[in-house]
């Protein structure tokens, strides 16, 4: 925070971080949305900002909806350099020397954030935008583990770096990063298995094309009893509830189960 004046110009400042924030997080609730995916809310708390994004789970449509929040950053830079410039043209910093800090400021904690998200290390921007040009190589779960592996070595790197300048919020953000790599890990455990399963042909989920399961992955809602939704014709064998809809184990999403049967099936 730039020493001001007036105090009011650290309020305009904070207000300013938050709106970036706010603009950043809604690049990527607009990206998810613009490739068929869920996206209808974005919390704003002291480290931050999150925007909770389902996209399809294709390489592709992620790597968009996570690389638009920075590219939100790289639009405002020019934003910024042309309002100094003409600011300075103006002699702004002789007629309103806060403003003219505040400008400097503001455009200062932009292009910081941005390279900040542009990190590797799971699950800022650039870790996740790292796992998704992994994707198109490794495939979903080993694309998801190394990102998480990389993203430990990072948070090494941050803790170093909070130790050494004695940066309290520095090493509480590097200990939320480790936890969410840590799930990240786990969760690509859960995909190898996941993706080891032998599957059914003539069928696939609209979302993600991948082929349902063989087994009895799906459980009735009004008695609980788990069954094979494909395989019982979306009939409960134990209570015989019709279900119209399968949900997608792999990417979690819901569909008419007509919508699942591949053409000549």
């Amino acid at each position: 925070t730039h020493a001001y004046r007036s105090p009011a110009w650290n309020v305009a400042e904070y207000l300013a971080l938050f709106a970036i924030v706010t603009l950043h997080e809604f690049g990527h609730s607009l990206a998810c949305r613009q490739v068929g995916g869920n996206a209808d809310r974005v919390i704003l708390w002291p480290l931050g900002g999150v925007a909770y994004v389902d996209p399809p789970q294709r390489p592709g449509a992620t790597l968009w909806s996570i690389a638009a929040g920075p590219l939100v950053n790289v639009a405002l830079v020019p934003v910024f350099i042309g309002l100094m410039l003409v600011g300075r043209s103006l002699g702004l910093a002789e007629t309103s020397p806060d403003a003219a800090a505040w400008l400097r400021a503001v455009a200062i904690i932009n292009f910081g954030l941005l390279v900040f998200n542009l990190l590797p290390v799971y699950p800022l921007d650039g870790g996740q935008i790292l796992r998704s040009l992994l994707w198109f190589v490794l495939g979903r779960a080993r694309s998801r583990a190394a990102a998480s592996v990389i993203g430990f070595v990072g948070v090494l790197g941050l803790l170093a770096i909070a130790y050494r300048v004695g940066d309290t919020w520095l090493g509480i953000l590097a200990v939320f990063v480790a936890m969410n790599c840590w799930q990240g890990f786990q969760h690509s455990r859960a995909l190898s298995r996941l993706a080891s399963l032998p599957r059914r042909t003539g069928y696939s989920c609209p979302s993600c094309r991948s082929a349902p399961p063989l087994g009895a992955f799906w459980a009735c809602g009004p008695c609980g009893a788990p069954f094979d939704v494909f395989e019982t014709g979306a009939r409960c064998p134990s209570c015989r509830a019709d279900f119209g809809e399968a949900r997608c184990v792999d990417c979690g999403r819901s569909t008419p189960i007509g919508d699942w049967l591949r053409p000549g099936a």
